[in-house]
């Protein structure tokens, strides 16, 4: 019922929302809508009708699949800021759509004619890797949070890299486990430097030769670029040969300034 402050009690208030009560709990408990004031005696909740445009929003932009921690972004923005925070999520989503049609493609590929091998679109090749010394960051992650991670530890490795005249080759991503929505690696982060033998800063990544395929910037989106990794994996098994050590991801571009087709990273296995 509407009170004589012009507040709403929850149900009320649910109702012009169509925001479920328990929808309304979770989103109190998270910081996205709290109440205007909360009865101290019987916890009675009531809600501000200034209240029902914020909620709306959160209504649409969950129909739109994103994350409560984005929505929450966009209720503290100032209303000018608001689309270019909407443009940047669903610019990531469509990429993210993009990668599982072609995921989704692969496996159609290899199910309707396994002698195909598995849809392979990539040429595997083969190279000698010399040793390298490295910079590292580790973390255990899942994928979703890779997108911040990573260019914040490439760019506190790089700031490092200053005091051995920068980087001497191409950033890995160096995955010690599998890194998915569920699973968190763990995942390092290395950046080649020229340091000298005993310096206790770095890490030796030995010499060793593996196999890799090239990928345009367009297929590093996730999940598609885990059709590359099935390719050299299966090529490996088809050539008997066996991981020596993580699977990596070597970027030997400008990752932010290149175009969808420039190629940019391999995807490469050690034996």
């Amino acid at each position: 019922m509407q009170g004589d402050e012009g507040l709403m009690g929850s149900g009320e208030f649910s109702r012009r929302s169509l925001l479920s009560p328990k929808a309304l709990r979770v989103y109190e408990q998270r910081g996205l809508l709290v109440p205007a004031t909360v009865d101290p005696a019987n916890g009675y909740r009531r809600y501000a009708a200034t209240q029902l445009e914020d909620a709306r929003l959160v209504v649409r932009l969950r129909r739109l699949g994103m994350p409560l921690d984005r929505v929450a972004a966009v209720l503290a923005a100032p209303a000018a800021a608001r689309a270019e925070l909407l443009a940047a999520y669903w610019d990531e989503t469509e990429r993210r759509v993009a990668g599982q049609r072609a995921l989704v493609a692969a496996l159609l590929a290899q199910w309707e004619d396994p002698s195909a091998g598995g849809g392979a679109v990539h040429d595997v090749q083969q190279r000698e890797v010399p040793q390298q010394r490295v910079l590292s960051e580790q973390r255990t992650i899942t994928q979703p949070e890779m997108p911040a991670w990573v260019p914040a530890a490439v760019a506190r490795l790089e700031e490092r890299a200053a005091a051995y005249g920068g980087p001497s080759g191409p950033m890995l991503l160096v995955f010690h486990g599998l890194v998915t929505e569920d699973s968190d690696g763990p995942l390092e982060v290395c950046l080649p430097v020229a340091a000298p033998e005993d310096d206790p800063a770095v890490r030796v990544e030995p010499a060793h030769r593996e196999a890799y395929v090239r990928l345009r910037k367009r297929e590093t989106v996730f999940p598609s670029i885990l059709t590359a990794y099935d390719e050299v994996a299966a090529w490996l098994q088809g050539q008997g040969l066996r991981p020596s050590a993580g699977p990596r991801e070597v970027y030997f571009a400008h990752f932010p300034s290149a175009a969808p087709d420039d190629e940019v990273c391999d995807v490469a296995f050690p034996y």
